[in-house]
């Protein structure tokens, strides 16, 4: 299994379109930088214009935690077309290339494939995130330095101690790629039904987007079901920045999308045991 593994991730690791997803990341996210350092003052202006006229704010307000939070709210919508990328060709790829039959004539098992494409996409999916820690908390923290966070939100003005910054962008970094993994499951579900990988990424993403609508839709139709929606659960990252930290709310939502990824991983073994991949 372990041989498998790396087979697989040789495979991940060879193809262009693996390395243009960190090139994705690192440019929007250098993008945003470069956008904050020109105008990073202007934008806190405007955004603080209303609590300015109640508080007396100072200290270094534009700061890489602050930067990092702005990244985050605009890379985790398009970071899944990128996990799709990747987990979309994973079956759907060796269908392709007609490779399935030769594979398969080695002593594994369906199961085992299908859990090696798993775990290889997982740890494309963990190595993409990151790499977007590095790039977006670790440069920025370079470029602005450190401060008290401020999180503004369209109700609230949330301030939080430079101190008690780093662990939540550790947590929320570990639930970014806990969802991450949900879209990758999703994507390798799809790849069985496909002969060639532009279906499931194309297919993932229309899910996604869909569901997304549905999760941001404040209508009683949509609000009965929203709670079972995995993209509902996705934003969940964003708890570990509030005050209190809704632990409890937190902990549903990795629960959800655990069972999920867990849900996905068992269809898709289902699926290809029954897939006739002789014709």
């Amino acid at each position: 299994m372990k041989q498998l593994l790396q087979i697989e991730l040789f495979k991940i690791f060879r193809r262009p379109r693996t390395y243009i997803s960190f090139g994705i990341v690192t440019a929007i996210t250098f993008v945003i930088q470069l956008a904050m350092l020109t105008d990073g003052k202007s934008y806190m202006s405007f955004a603080l214009q209303g609590v300015n006229e109640q508080f007396d704010i100072h200290g270094n307000m534009i700061n890489g935690y602050f930067i990092t939070y702005i990244i985050l709210q605009t890379l985790l919508i398009q970071i899944p077309l990128l996990v799709a990328l990747v987990a979309g060709d994973t079956l759907a790829g060796e269908a392709n290339l007609g490779t399935l039959r030769l594979i398969l004539t080695k002593p594994i098992s369906r199961n085992q494939l299908v859990l090696a494409k798993f775990g290889s996409s997982f740890i494309y999916t963990v190595l993409l995130v990151i790499w977007l820690a590095i790039v977006a908390l670790g440069v920025s923290l370079l470029l602005f330095g450190r401060g008290d966070m401020v999180n503004i939100k369209s109700d609230t003005f949330i301030l939080i101690l430079q101190d008690d910054v780093l662990w939540r962008y550790g947590a929320a970094f570990c639930f970014a790629m806990l969802a991450m993994t949900t879209i990758a499951s999703l994507s390798i579900l799809l790849s069985v039904f496909a002969d060639n990988s532009i279906g499931p990424i194309i297919s993932t993403m229309g899910i996604v987007v869909v569901l997304t609508i549905l999760s941001n839709l404040d209508l009683p139709l949509f609000n009965h079901i929203k709670p079972y929606i995995f993209t509902t659960h996705m934003i969940g990252w964003k708890g570990f920045f509030d005050d209190p930290i809704p632990y409890r709310q937190i902990g549903i939502s990795s629960l959800v999308l655990v069972l999920y990824t867990v849900a996905f991983a068992a269809a898709t073994m289902l699926i290809f045991n029954k897939k006739d991949i002789k014709s």
